[in-house]
C-alpha cells in the first residue's frame, strides 16, 4: 500500500512538472530561435522547436531525490552523474553538431558510474545457452557495449512524431511490472517516473501547435534509463525470477524482446548502409518508420502506433513462450522472426539516392496528371460552349 501510494504521487508529480514547463522551454527556444531546420532527411516541413529532454533531465533528477533511500547500493547517486553528463551532451548536440567520437567518449564515461556499482554486476546467465559463470571484466565489457548499443539505437529510432515517446512508453510499462513484481522498488519507481515524463511530453510531441522534438537532449537520457533498467533486469538474482512469469534462463531473450524495435532498426540500418558502400552511421531515410511513411503512406501517428503495437506483442509473445520454451527453440524463433522482418523491409531498394528520385518521379507524375485533367476539363468545356454557340446560331 505504501509503494502505490508514492507511484501515484511520483506519477502525479513528474507529469505534471514536465507537462507545464514543456511550454517554457518551447517560448523559450522559440525566442531564442533554436529551432530545429528541416533538411532533406526529415519528417517535417517547419522549424520546430527542440531541446525537449531539458524538462526530461531535472523532472528525473527531482523524482530520484524523493525515491532515494529505497535503492539497496545508493544507486541513485551512480545515475545522477551520468545523466548530467548525457544531457550536457545532448544539449551541446542540439545547439551545436558534436563529433560522433566525442559523443561515444561521453557515452563510455556515463555507463562507467552504472557499471562499478555492484548492483548491476552480473555474474552468470543461469544456463541460457548453456552458460553459466561469467568473469567481471567479461561482465565489463559485454555490459558496456550493451549500453552503449541501447543508448544509440534509441536514439536513432527519434525520427517520426510520436514514435520514441510509444516505444519508451512501452519499455516502461513492461520494466514498472518487471520490477513491482520481483520488488525492486526504486527501478520500478524510476521506470514510474520515466514513464510520466514520456506521457506528458507525447502530448507536446504530436501537437500541431505547441509540438516540440526531445532531441539529442532526450533521446540519449531515455536511452541511458533503458539501458540501466535493461541491465538491472539481466543482474537480478535467482530467487526474484520466481514472481516472474517466465524461465529464468531466458531472461536475456526477454530483454532482447522489450528491446526489439531499437535492436532491429539498428541493425537493419546498418546493414542496409553497408551494403550500399556508406559508413553504418552515415545518414540517410532507411529506418523502419521512414518505410512506412514514404512507401507505404502512414502518417507519423499511425506508423508510431504500428511500431508500438508491435513492440508489445512481441514482448508478450515471448513471456509466454518464455514460460515453458527452452531458451534453444526461442532462439531460433527469434532469429526466424528477424530475418522475415528483414526481408520484408529489405525488399525494397532502400538506397537513399533512388527512394529520394522516387518521391521525385511520383510527384512530378501526379502534377502532370493534375495538368492533363485540367487541360482535358477545359476542351471539354470548350467544346461545350462550341456546340452551344452554334445551336444560338
Amino acid at each position: 500500500m505504501y509503494f502505490l501510494e508514492t507511484a501515484i504521487s511520483i506519477f502525479i508529480g513528474a507529469f505534471l512538472l514536465t507537462y507545464l514547463t514543456i511550454p517554457k522551454i518551447i517560448n523559450v527556444v522559440e525566442h531564442k530561435r533554436l529551432m530545429d531546420d528541416p533538411n532533406q532527411r526529415s519528417s517535417h516541413e517547419m522549424k520546430t522547436p527542440t531541446l525537449g529532454g531539458v524538462a526530461f533531465f531535472y523532472t528525473l533528477i527531482f523524482a530520484l531525490f524523493f525515491i532515494n533511500g529505497r535503492d539497496l547500493f545508493n544507486e541513485a547517486i551512480y545515475i545522477i552523474p551520468g545523466l548530467t553528463i548525457l544531457f550536457i551532451v545532448g544539449l551541446k548536440d542540439d545547439l551545436v553538431v558534436i563529433s560522433p567520437g566525442a559523443k561515444l567518449m561521453a557515452q563510455v564515461l556515463a555507463i562507467a558510474f552504472i557499471l562499478v556499482n555492484p548492483s548491476f554486476t552480473i555474474g552468470s546467465l543461469n544456463g541460457f545457452l548453456n552458460i553459466n559463470e561469467i568473469p567481471y571484466y567479461l561482465y565489463i565489457v559485454i555490459a558496456g557495449f550493451m549500453m552503449i548499443t541501447i543508448i544509440n539505437s534509441y536514439n536513432l529510432i527519434d525520427g517520426i512524431d510520436g514514435l520514441a515517446s510509444v516505444v519508451g512508453i512501452v519499455i516502461m510499462v513492461i520494466y514498472t511490472t518487471i520490477f513491482y513484481l520481483t520488488e525492486e522498488h526504486f527501478f520500478a519507481l524510476l521506470s514510474i517516473t520515466m514513464n510520466a515524463i514520456l506521457i506528458a511530453f507525447f502530448g507536446f510531441n504530436i501537437s500541431s501547435e505547441k509540438k516540440i522534438f526531445m532531441g539529442d537532449t532526450g533521446s540519449l537520457i531515455v536511452g541511458f534509463i533503458i539501458s540501466i533498467l535493461t541491465l538491472k533486469f539481466l543482474a537480478l538474482k535467482p530467487h526474484a525470477y520466481t514472481e516472474l512469469p517466465f524461465l529464468l534462463e531466458n531472461a536475456p531473450l526477454i530483454a532482447i524482446s522489450i528491446l526489439i524495435v531499437p535492436l532491429f532498426d539498428t541493425a537493419r540500418v546498418f546493414a542496409i548502409r553497408i551494403a550500399n558502400k556508406k559508413g553504418p552511421f552515415s545518414p540517410d531515410r532507411n529506418h523502419t518508420h521512414h518505410v512506412l511513411i514514404d512507401y507505404w503512406g502512414l502518417s507519423h501517428k499511425q506508423a508510431s502506433f504500428i511500431i508500438g503495437s508491435f513492440n508489445l506483442l512481441f514482448v508478450m509473445l515471448f513471456i509466454v513462450l518464455g514460460s515453458t520454451a527452452k531458451n534453444l527453440g526461442m532462439v531460433i524463433m527469434l532469429v526466424t522472426v528477424v530475418v522475415v522482418l528483414g526481408y520484408v523491409f529489405f525488399k525494397y531498394n532502400y538506397n537513399f539516392t533512388t527512394m529520394k528520385q522516387k518521391i521525385m518521379i511520383r510527384r512530378k507524375v501526379d502534377k502532370l496528371k493534375s495538368k492533363v485533367d485540367g487541360k482535358n476539363g477545359k476542351k471539354e468545356m470548350s467544346g461545350k460552349v462550341d456546340e452551344q454557340s452554334k445551336v444560338e446560331k
